[in-house]
Parts: structure tokens; C-alpha cells; sequence
């Protein structure tokens, strides 16, 4: 197993003037689950492709462990590579597919024969070792490109969005078997997804990209309680974070009718008359029957999920209509059309300047 280190590394691709990956500086540790999150074009895919020698490296270095692989060819780098797409060869069995990467490189078929039977007992596909891709299930491919990667045993895993052809139940139940399996190699892994639900349930830690530039990096638990910027804070959770324009306050930020407490010393950092205050929907206090604390939210749409309940809703705020959502119990749901009062439950909200974007609060 080995380390991975992005020092400063930079592509610019020909014909352009602005880099598709700018100065990405990262420090993975050994056995360390990785995940490159962000919108499409961000760089998250050009940076694995770096790191795999499939793209040159511009500026900058690309280290694993204590070698430095800044320009060595891919084939020297002892990775492993798991695309979106299977890649597997249709005329192979799942045997042959999972053990050709062994017999070009010249390992005798007793070795390849137990390797495969090993990594086959690992990803339960030991009854299907003889049959062909076509006789398997999206899942079950994936699992068998996931197959010819572990017989290799390299130092580092590379996973470039492998989810993505999965229906919404499967991707579910991969994404942990993928995060098990890989806890149990214990294999250095960087993975790429544009499903920030995949970032956050996946990664030992998270970082996120936008425009090629690294905007955060840090574990999920910190990233969603601590986003560094007003882009990581629209960007992770699910739904997103509610992000709005608000005056500064004495003590606060006035949110409707009521004033906010927020550090002292975060609205000393900005000269700011207005701020950019986040509210996750889960942190709305909703007020009771009569009240006119907070704001009012107009009901649009109700998602009953079960457990709890999201409510859609549009509030007007600084004299512009703002959409809210908000996290309510499941089995007290309002109705499309009525009104709720919500007000932010202290100590829950981030406080970001409106002109730069940067967090303010702790």
C-alpha cells in the first residue's frame, strides 16, 4: 500500500488558456478512501486520469508512496483502474476477464487460477467464475471489473464514477459493498463521483473541485457541518443547504422578524452590510399555530418520505421571494397552500460573506 500526493499539480490541455486542474495540492494517507466530488467539468476526472498517466501533468508533481510518477508511463505505477463503463471482454468468462491482466504479465495459471477464486469468494461471484458478461447483471459486471482490480494487488485503486450505470436501488447497495471491501484490503483508493450522497456516505474524506480548483477538503461529518465557502455549502447535503441574503443585525442577522444570535466575531470579519446566511432544512424551528416569528413559508410541495417530510416553500425575504426548504416530522405534515412560520435554531446556522463567499462562523 502507498500514499498519494498532488503537489501543486496542473493540466492545462492544448488549445487552452485556463487549466483544467489548477495547483491541486492533496495528501493521501496509506488505506485512505478518497473521493473527488463536483459538478461536471470541475477537473475531479481529469485529476484520477493524472494520477492514472492517462493525462500529462503540466505543473506540478504526482508521488506514490516516496516515487515519483509525475511523467512515468501507466503501466508503472502499480495502479488499478475501475471505469464506468466495465471494460469487460465479452468473449471472456468472468474467470478469464477477472485473471488477464495476470497472464499478460506472464503469472503462471496456477497462480491466477487461486488469485481470481480468492477474489471471487471476496465479491460473491464464485458460482459465475464460467460464465461470459452477458449472462450477468449490472451489478455483477461491475463487481467483476472490481474482481480484476483486487487480483492485481496494487498499491492503489482508482474508480472512475463505477456506479453510474446502475439503477438507483443497485448503486445503493454497491456503494457499501465497494466501501466494505475496501476497508478490508485496506488499498489506497481514489474515487470520483458527481453524487455528493456517494462523496459522503463513501469517503474516509471528501474533497471538492469546481472550475479545477480544490474548494474543500476535510471528512464528510466536518464538510457538512463546516462548509469552507458558499459553493461546498450549496453543493453537499441533500436537499441542499438554504442559502439567503440577510441585513446584519445588533447581536445577529435578522431573518424575517427575528434576529439570529451569530458570533460576534464572525460579522466583525466582514464590512458587509448584508450576509449570506445557510440553514440546513433540518435546523428550521418550526413556530407555533399564531406566531409571527421567523418567516413565513408558503407551502408548495410536500415530499412524504416516511419517517420525516420535506416542505417546499417560497418566503419573502429582503423584498425578494426566496425558496425554503424545510425538514418537518412525518407524521405532521402541512398542507400545499398553508403557511409556516420557521425560524433558524440557534447555533445551527453558517454565516458567509455575500462578496466573497467565504464562511464567517466557526
Amino acid at each position: 500500500m502507498a500514499t498519494v500526493t498532488f503537489d501543486k499539480a496542473t493540466r492545462i490541455y492544448p488549445g487552452s488558456t485556463k487549466p483544467a486542474v489548477d495547483a491541486l495540492e492533496i495528501d493521501i494517507a496509506d488505506g485512505e478512501f478518497l473521493v473527488l466530488v463536483g459538478p461536471s467539468g470541475c477537473g475531479k476526472s481529469t485529476s484520477l486520469r493524472m494520477l492514472a498517466g492517462l493525462e500529462d501533468v503540466n505543473g506540478g508533481a504526482i508521488r506514490i508512496g516516496d516515487r515519483d510518477v509525475t511523467h512515468l508511463p501507466p503501466k508503472d505505477r502499480d495502479i488499478a483502474m475501475v471505469f464506468q463503463n466495465y471494460a469487460l471482454y465479452p468473449h471472456m468468462t468472468v474467470a478469464d476477464n477477472m485473471g488477464f491482466a495476470l497472464k499478460i504479465a506472464g503469472v503462471n495459471k496456477t497462480e491466477i487460477r487461486q488469485k481470481v477464486e480468492e477474489a471471487a469468494k471476496i465479491l460473491d461471484l464464485t458460482e459465475y467464475l464460467d460464465r461470459k458478461p452477458k449472462a450477468l447483471s449490472g451489478g455483477q459486471r461491475q463487481r467483476v471489473a472490481m474482481g480484476r482490480a483486487i487480483v492485481r494487488e496494487p498499491q492503489v485503486f482508482l474508480m472512475d464514477e463505477p456506479l453510474s450505470n446502475l439503477d438507483a436501488k443497485l448503486r445503493v447497495s454497491t456503494r457499501t459493498q465497494i466501501a466494505s471491501l475496501q476497508r478490508r484490503l485496506g488499498i489506497t483508493t481514489v474515487y470520483v463521483t458527481h453524487d455528493q450522497v456517494e462523496a459522503l456516505t463513501m469517503g474516509d474524506r471528501v474533497a471538492v473541485l469546481k472550475d479545477g480548483l480544490l474548494q474543500q477538503v476535510d471528512t464528510p461529518r466536518n464538510m457538512y457541518d463546516k462548509p469552507a465557502n458558499l459553493f461546498v455549502a450549496g453543493f453537499i447535503g441533500s436537499p441542499a443547504m438554504n442559502l439567503v441574503e440577510v441585513p446584519v443585525a445588533d447581536g445577529g442577522v435578522k431573518f424575517g422578524n427575528s434576529v439570529v444570535p451569530v458570533q460576534r466575531d464572525a460579522l466583525s470579519a466582514t464590512s458587509d452590510k448584508t450576509v449570506t446566511v445557510g440553514v440546513r432544512p433540518e435546523h428550521f424551528d418550526v413556530a407555533g399555530a399564531g406566531s409571527d416569528q421567523g418567516v413565513a413559508v408558503t407551502v408548495n410541495v410536500v415530499e412524504e418520505l416516511g419517517s420525516d417530510a420535506f416542505v417546499y416553500g417560497t418566503a419573502q425575504l429582503g423584498g425578494e421571494s426566496k425558496d425554503i426548504v424545510v425538514r418537518v416530522g412525518g407524521r405532521d405534515v402541512p398542507e400545499k397552500g398553508s403557511v409556516l412560520h420557521v425560524v433558524p435554531r440557534g447555533g445551527e446556522t453558517h454565516v458567509f460573506s455575500t462578496s466573497t463567499g467565504a464562511r464567517l462562523s466557526d
